[in-house]
């Protein structure tokens, strides 16, 4: 087996990854593929927290179209990453992987709160811990939950597992001509307007020199592995 070159990782998936080719719900086939990586990397030693977005039930404003508040929109869209940690943490358990869910905002009934020191404790003792319900406030994605959780666990890597294989100078989905970058700054990335992670969650990255992260395509749940074993695939984004 090879050796990690990361030891604890923030691994950031969106909820559109876990629907597959559905597109929206949840597809048991990929969330299990996904957590049979994850074993993996408990099995070399890599300490996981993971951050899961809520795309595929609720995306907040973007989905009530201007029709809700906006604070209630995001509520219902931070309820929907919860929906997401607590499958994904039933898949895990269903393997064998001890787990557990921690919530920005209190569910005693179904998480644990978020505690910094006691989500690190987990880690520590192998366990992984998904974080839900975003930051626990509205106007912030899953992108800035991530980076948060990352900056605060003192994770080596964020890992963005995307539908795309990296970071391009312009939407490959429009652009047939867009050029795969494979290596560049947080403050390119601002200067630049790339589409990376939202403007807050870059911000946070530059400011508090989060190590780095790493964005690949989820195609191939293995990628995860990959990148974590040393493979250069996709881009890498740091300070």
């Amino acid at each position: 087996m090879a050796k990690p070159v990361y030891k604890r990782v923030l691994l950031k998936i969106s909820g559109e990854a876990l629907a597959g080719d559905k597109h929206t719900g949840l597809d048991f086939e990929v969330i299990g593929q996904v957590c049979d990586v994850i074993k993996e990397c408990l099995d070399m030693g890599v300490q996981v927290g993971l951050v899961v977005g809520g795309g595929n039930f609720w995306r907040g404003a973007k989905n009530s179209g201007g029709a809700m508040e906006r604070t209630r929109a995001d509520h219902m869209g931070m309820l929907a990453t919860v929906m997401n940690c607590l499958a994904v943490a039933d898949v895990c358990e269903q393997k064998g992987i001890p787990v557990r869910v921690q919530t920005a905002i209190e569910m005693r009934a179904v998480a644990e709160p978020y505690i910094r020191s006691r989500a690190i404790r987990h880690l520590e003792k192998g366990r992984v811990v998904i974080f839900g319900a975003g930051t626990g406030n509205p106007y912030f994605s899953t992108d800035t939950a991530a980076v948060l959780r990352a900056a605060e666990i003192d994770a080596d890597v964020i890992l963005l597992a995307k539908n795309v294989d990296g970071v391009y100078d312009s939407d490959p989905r429009v652009n047939p001509e867009a050029k795969l970058l494979r290596d560049i700054t947080y403050q390119e990335v601002q200067e630049r307007d790339l589409k990376v992670m939202d403007a807050s969650a870059i911000t946070i990255c530059r400011e508090n020199k989060v190590p780095c992260i790493r964005v690949f395509g989820l195609d191939d749940p293995q990628n995860i592995l990959r990148v974590i074993e040393g493979d250069m695939m996709g881009t890498v984004v740091h300070p």
